[in-house]
C-alpha cells in the first residue's frame, strides 16, 4: 500500500508536465492539437480564398468588358498612398513573421515588440485608407445618386480621358462603367480592410496576452495560425494593387 502512494506521488509530476495546461483534454499531444489548429486554419483560409476568388473573377469579367472605362477610373486613385500601403504591409509581414520566431524561439519581449510593430504599421495601412476614401466621397466617385465624372475632366487627372471627352457631354454609359468600377472598388477594399480592423482587434489581444507570458511556454500555435492569416491578408492586397491601381500605368 505505501509502495503503490509513492509511486504515485512520483509520477505526478511527470503526469502534469505531459499534460500542460494548455493541452485539451480531447488530444494527446500538444503535437496533434497544433496539427488540427493548422488543419482548421488552412481549411478557413481556403473558404477565404474562394470568398475572395469570386470578386476578383467578377472584376475581372467586367475590366475585360468595360477596359477603357475601368482604365478611367483606375487612374482616378492615388498610386504614391496604393504604393505606400503596398510597402507598409509587406513590413507588418516581416514584423510578424519576427513575431512568430520570437514565440518559437521563448523570447517574450521581442514578440510583444513584434506583434506591437505589426498592430501599428496596420492601423497606419488603415489610416492612409481613410485618406482616400475621403478623397472618392469629395471627388463623388462613391456609387450612388451622387456619383460624379466632372473630377474625370481635370487634365491633370486624366489627360487622356480629357483629350476625348472635354468638350462633348459625358457619354452615359462611360459615368455606368466607371461607376461600376468603383463599386468594385470599394466593395474589394472594403472586405480587405474589414479583415485589416478583425486583425488588428486580434492582435490587440494577442499583446496583452504576450505581455503575460502566453505563447513563448512552447504553445506558439496561435501566434503562428495568426501569422497565416496575417501573411493571406497581405498577398490579397498586393492583388487588389495591381489589378485596381496599375491599369495602363506606363
Amino acid at each position: 500500500m505505501q509502495n503503490s502512494q509513492i509511486h504515485a506521488a512520483n509520477s505526478a509530476p511527470l503526469a502534469h508536465e505531459e499534460h500542460p495546461s494548455y493541452l485539451r483534454h480531447h488530444f494527446n499531444s500538444t503535437e496533434q492539437q497544433a496539427d488540427a489548429a493548422g488543419f482548421a486554419m488552412w481549411l478557413f483560409l481556403l473558404t477565404e480564398v474562394m470568398f475572395f476568388g469570386g470578386l476578383f473573377t467578377a472584376y475581372l469579367v467586367y475590366r475585360n468588358w468595360y477596359y477603357p472605362a475601368f482604365v478611367s477610373g483606375s487612374h482616378q486613385l492615388n498610386v504614391v498612398w496604393g504604393t505606400t500601403n503596398t510597402a507598409v504591409l509587406i513590413l507588418s509581414s516581416f514584423t510578424m513573421a519576427m513575431g512568430v520566431w520570437c514565440a518559437q524561439t521563448r523570447r517574450r519581449r521581442g514578440l510583444v515588440l513584434c506583434l506591437a510593430l505589426t498592430f501599428f504599421l496596420g492601423l497606419v495601412f488603415l489610416g492612409i485608407k481613410t485618406v482616400e476614401y475621403r478623397e472618392k466621397i469629395e471627388k463623388h466617385h462613391v456609387p450612388g445618386f451622387h456619383y460624379s465624372l466632372q473630377s474625370f475632366l481635370d487634365p491633370q487627372s486624366d489627360p487622356e480621358v480629357y483629350k476625348e471627352y472635354h468638350d462633348k457631354a459625358l457619354v452615359p454609359d462611360m459615368a455606368r462603367h466607371t461607376e461600376l468600377y468603383f463599386s468594385l472598388y470599394f466593395l474589394m477594399t472594403g472586405m480587405h480592410a474589414l479583415h485589416m480592423i478583425i486583425g488588428i482587434g486580434i492582435l490587440g489581444f494577442m499583446i496583452l496576452r504576450a505581455r503575460a507570458g502566453a505563447y513563448t511556454a512552447g504553445h506558439e500555435t496561435f501566434v503562428v495560425n495568426f501569422g497565416l492569416y496575417w501573411h493571406f491578408i497581405d498577398i490579397i492586397w498586393i492583388y487588389l494593387f495591381a489589378l485596381l491601381y496599375l491599369i495602363s500605368r506606363h
